[in-house]
């Protein structure tokens, strides 16, 4: 059963359509990517999803919560992770998470709990005590996510998760996102502008194209969907947003 659901979900900012007709429905506990150039309409999509921005027109559910009509509901059952950095660098790992544990209302004698089982969980358990702003790139993510997931939320939304990360950064936080679907039975919404990161953990991927889903399904079946022999990820890529690539519009295809 679907715990995300979207309804020709739309968004215009005067005359100009950000997202049009966006139907989509999400699985309890699948990772969903979605994918398209800069400016095709990602962004906007998660930003009405995590009640951040009110549609236009258009429907969307999470976990029964309707997003425009109860968006206090839809809070308390997701989670988010920016794609900029939004930890404190002054404070130290501890004191982030006790600063959004408070905010996400975790009674007063779950929080330390809370705190140390999401620390535990992304392994920042050794440097709780450290100021953040002498974490390397992955450890902020890490920290973030931690952050995201201290009120247990059904869903969690993640922009561009290892944007600007090394490798090694990069399969550290790929890791632990398989974790928390597997273990956790978490939903993740995520964007992304790696196509070997979508390949690798998700389940189902939309491509969006000048505001629109151009092609939906799973790696596999969009690989087969262009009619080209042993078609990789990139291909299907430029296959529905190539033009937007030629216009310089687009993205990194980075492996």
């Amino acid at each position: 059963m679907a715990i995300l659901s979207t309804s020709a979900l739309n968004r215009r900012f005067g005359n100009f359509t950000a997202v049009d007709s966006f139907t989509v429905a999400v699985e309890a506990g699948e990772i969903f990517g979605l994918l398209g150039p800069n400016g095709a309409g990602k962004s906007t999509v998660v930003k009405m999803l995590t009640t951040l921005l009110k549609p236009t027109a258009g429907t969307a559910t999470i976990d029964g919560f309707d997003v425009t009509r109860e968006p206090s509901l839809v809070r308390r059952v997701i989670g988010y992770v920016p794609q900029m950095p939004s930890a404190d660098g002054s404070l130290t790992a501890y004191e982030n998470l006790l600063i959004f544990a408070r905010l996400y209302g975790i009674p007063r004698a779950r929080r330390d709990a809370s705190i140390q089982e999401a620390l535990a969980f992304l392994n920042l358990d050794d440097v709780e005590d450290k100021r953040v702003e002498a974490f390397s790139g992955g450890m902020r993510r890490r920290l973030e996510i931690a952050v995201s997931m201290l009120h247990r939320p059904k869903v969690l939304f993640l922009d561009e998760p290892t944007i600007g990360l090394d490798p090694l950064a990069r399969d550290a936080v790929w890791q632990h996102i398989r974790r928390l679907c597997k273990e956790h039975g978490t939903t993740l919404f995520m964007t992304t502008h790696y196509m070997d990161e979508a390949e690798s953990l998700c389940h189902r991927l939309a491509i969006m194209h000048r505001s629109k889903i151009a092609a939906m399904g799973t790696p596999d079946e969009l690989k087969r969907s262009i009619g080209v022999a042993d078609a990789t990820l990139d291909q299907v890529f430029t296959h529905f947003a190539g033009d937007d690539l030629k216009a310089g519009e687009g993205l990194s295809l980075a492996k």
